[in-house]
């Protein structure tokens, strides 16, 4: 990695490469990581977990082989992961990288993990099982939009951001204002946590959907016929089907077929719809942030290499 001289005090330089699912961004990352000599961290809230490779388009064995991938398989199916902790694995590798003069190139579409690197966290209290059962309770006797309602009498501010069907999101907002009398968005005012002090160079994928979904078509399809429903069973097998990963794009449907409550067709075709409504809300998410290079086509790696090594160079 090029760097200039004298600039060991400037904070780390890192590449990020971001966007919707099926934009093309691991490929993109592969080949700058080769020409810049770099390493890549994945962003990705699914690629941590170990046996969820195919449904998760992991790196191939011979990708990771060629350049080093990191914050792939970290956890088990049936563990817990989140943001802080991918923020702070990520802070630690992207300090070890520099200090064997490689480039971290960040990849992903996980727009919470890469804020929590870039913004940091605010300081919340911990879950309440109590509170969220009760939450669960009040939605199915109640139904969503009243839920979404109540939450936008105590936090508008978080009720516009909700979709009124996450019921996760809107219990979770309802949760710390219930546990503290203080709203969760003024919460993230008031106490979020320092960002890492980085320079970075980031780049968004912001393909049209109906680009988007023929892609997303394209790779469901190949994933079928990599074996995803062979991987779907065995992890199922193995134990993990009440684990909240196998609720993921993909594994959830494919799990109901398994279960015998879905063909594989209609299977099949809910994920692509699935994940297309996914990439969508990941477009809205990543237009929010701070972006150096808006592409609305895949960008020429050559190009954008020399791009890069002259931003390197300032």
């Amino acid at each position: 990695m090029a760097s200039p001289s004298g600039a060991a005090h400037r904070p780390p330089p890192v590449v990020a490469i971001l966007g919707p699912t099926a934009s093309g961004k691991s490929a993109l990352a592969l080949d700058l990581a080769e020409r810049l000599g770099g390493e890549i961290l994945c962003c990705d809230s699914m690629q941590v977990y170990r046996g969820m490779d195919i449904g998760t388009a992991k790196a191939s064995p011979d990708e990771r082989a060629a350049i080093p991938h990191h914050l792939l398989d970290v956890v088990s199916p049936a563990e817990q992961f989140h943001a802080a902790a991918w923020a702070e694995s990520a802070c630690a590798i992207i300090k070890d990288t520099e200090q064997r003069e490689r480039l971290p190139i960040i990849v992903g579409g996980t727009g919470l993990y890469y804020r929590a690197l870039v913004r940091g966290l605010f300081d919340a209290p911990k879950a309440d099982p109590a509170i969220r059962a009760r939450h669960q309770a009040d939605a199915a006797s109640l139904g969503m939009p009243a839920m979404h309602e109540r939450l936008r009498l105590v936090d508008p501010e978080s009720a516009a951001r909700i979709l009124p069907g996450d019921l996760v999101r809107i219990s979770r907002a309802l949760e710390v204002f219930e546990q503290t009398g203080v709203t969760i968005s003024e919460q993230r005012r008031l106490t979020t946590s320092a960002p890492a002090p980085l320079r970075i160079f980031s780049v968004l994928l912001d393909f049209d959907l109906d680009t988007l979904r023929s892609r997303i078509g394209a790779r469901v399809e190949a994933m079928m016929s990599s074996g995803f429903l062979d991987e779907v069973r065995a992890l199922r097998a193995a134990g993990f089907a009440p684990a909240r990963s196998m609720q993921a794009l993909g594994y959830k449907q494919l799990g109901q077929h398994l279960e015998g409550t879905l063909p594989l067709e209609t299977a099949v075709a809910e994920i692509k719809s699935a994940t297309s409504a996914y990439a969508r809300r990941q477009r809205t998410w990543f237009r929010r942030e701070d972006i150096i290079l808006r592409s609305h086509h895949c960008p020429v790696p050559s190009a954008l290499a020399r791009l890069i090594r002259g931003w390197l160079l300032t």
